[in-house]
């Protein structure tokens, strides 16, 4: 881990070049999720590869590029579409953005996904609130020897996810009147679909839904001292004794149908920073 102070600082540096602004919140957008970048009051738009360091994403809807602007008032950074570890790559260079949004003056993370559904009281199109999560990838990005500028050696993990914020954005949800559950993922390395037994034992464990993302980055956040909200997207039913062959274009059209849900939270969590801030004042 000792390499990856001077790849954030070098990172920032080449973002504060383009966008000179401290952001309140970074924000991750996954898979058919990327329709929020079109209420961004956007600054500037930088390619991954114009920033050092950060990787190229291949990833089936994602567009590949950090917009910097602000959203409901406050300046933010958002990436239109994240690094896997299926892709191939390690998952410190996975949550490199993570550290870059602390370094550059973040408060919060806000992260998105598509998962499987494995909650039968579940449905195609339902968001979840993540409130709580479990890591089957076989890796975690801190190991290694840890650089105390960027985190503990032994961070907490009983709140990863801030509850206050899963509050709002499950009253947001009831406002606007749609489905929005609080609930347990569980992250693998993808990128198979599971088994009928796998599905069978990660509901036995406790999880809600699953996927092939967002832990490692949480686990960064949590590391870095970020206020984290996790959104997931249930674009596909995964229940052992009614299986069907998954349909990635399918689930593509159903993240893409819930992301005015997503818009919503995403939306209403910052408008209420917002206030939030003006209180402080």
């Amino acid at each position: 881990m000792l390499e990856l102070y001077d790849q954030i600082q070098e990172a920032c540096s080449a973002i504060r070049a383009k966008w000179d602004h401290v952001p309140h919140a970074g924000i991750i957008l996954g898979t058919g999720l990327g329709g929020l970048v079109d209420q961004i009051d956007v600054d500037v738009t930088l390619d991954y590869e114009e920033i050092p360091h950060f990787l190229r994403s291949t990833a089936t809807g994602h567009r590949g590029r950090l917009v910097c602007g602000r959203l409901e008032g406050l300046p933010i950074m958002a990436m239109e579409g994240r690094f896997h570890m299926y892709e191939g790559y390690p998952l410190k260079q996975i949550t490199l953005p993570v550290r870059v949004f602390k370094a550059m003056g973040a408060e919060m993370l806000i992260v998105s996904n598509a998962v499987g559904g494995m909650n039968p009281y579940y449905q195609c199109g339902d968001i979840m609130v993540i409130d709580d999560h479990i890591n089957l990838m076989g890796d975690n990005p801190l190991i290694g020897i840890n650089d105390d500028r960027l985190g503990p050696r032994f961070p907490d993990m009983c709140e990863p996810y801030d509850r206050a914020l899963g509050d709002v954005a499950l009253e947001l949800a009831r406002k606007q009147n749609f489905a929005c559950h609080r609930g347990v993922m569980v992250a693998v390395c993808g990128p198979n679909l599971e088994t009928r037994a796998e599905y069978r034992f990660l509901r036995q464990i406790g999880s809600d839904v699953v996927g092939m993302s967002t832990v490692p980055e949480v686990i960064v956040a949590v590391h870095a001292g970020l206020r984290t909200v996790g959104l997931s997207v249930v674009t596909d039913m995964c229940l052992p004794d009614a299986l069907k062959p998954a349909n990635v274009e399918e689930i593509i059209a159903i993240a893409n149908g819930a992301e005015p849900k997503l818009r919503t939270l995403v939306t209403g969590l910052l408008a209420h920073e917002a206030s939030s801030k003006d209180l402080d004042r």
